[in-house]
């Protein structure tokens, strides 16, 4: 068994830091959405957020990403319902499993 983090799965944690960072998460699902004044002051929603990428994504018997777009999508979901009071359009609501911290 590995006890390290495969290049796929750094990887894609890296670019989702990245995305957080450059505000282009979810493009272009949050854009012209602030959502760093936000996370600002509560950076338990940032946590959160970084949970359900880590907690939606999933990985092949290499240790691939096979769904990362998706897992960056569902955190942009969760951080546009935080800052608007509103759910995306045609998204489905999160589900408890997806923001649960460990």
């Amino acid at each position: 068994m590995p006890t390290q983090l495969s290049e796929g799965a750094s990887g894609a944690i890296r670019r989702f830091a990245g995305w957080v960072a450059r505000g282009s998460l979810g493009h272009p699902m949050l854009d012209g959405i602030a959502y760093w004044d936000e996370l600002r002051d509560s950076p338990s929603q940032l946590e959160i957020c970084f949970a359900i990428f880590a907690n939606v994504i999933e990985f092949d018997d290499h240790g691939q990403p096979t769904n990362e777009k998706y897992a960056e999508r569902r955190a942009a979901v969760w951080l546009y319902r935080y800052c608007t009071g509103e759910q995306p359009p045609g998204e489905p609501e999160i589900e408890p499993w997806e923001c649960r911290l460990y």
